[in-house]
């Protein structure tokens, strides 16, 4: 049996887009209290009947979050330019070498827009 999971993180962050138009309210210090999930995709192992356990991926994904958390993405190095996009991908690939089975990560930039990036 192959399965995807999904498991929900949040951290509160402000940033800036320095290469939006003048005058456009994103090119301002704002914050957010963003929201991402992973996605693992895999089979169940039959003798434990589970893909992987959630503490596991907790202890994979929370160093990770504590990089962004209450900080000024800007001055997190690869993410000069802090969109949904970017952050999407610098999630996946900072999670993907620690869990291998993740194949999506879902950033909410607020509760009605999200992006999803699953990799090259």
């Amino acid at each position: 049996m192959n399965v995807e999971l999904v498991k929900e993180y949040r951290f509160e962050s402000a940033h800036r887009l320095p290469q939006v138009p003048i005058g456009h309210k994103c090119s301002r210090l704002h914050g957010h209290s963003f929201k991402f999930e992973i996605h693992v995709q895999g089979p169940v192992d039959e003798r434990t009947g589970w893909l992987i356990d959630f503490g596991v991926l907790d202890d994979k994904v929370m160093p990770i979050v504590g990089q962004l958390d209450h900080h000024y993405l800007n001055e997190v190095e690869g993410l000069e330019n802090p969109t949904s996009e970017v952050l999407a991908r610098w999630l996946f690939d900072r999670i993907r070498p620690q869990v291998p089975s993740l194949v999506a990560v879902t950033l909410y930039e607020t509760c009605d827009a999200r992006c999803i990036y699953r990799g090259e």
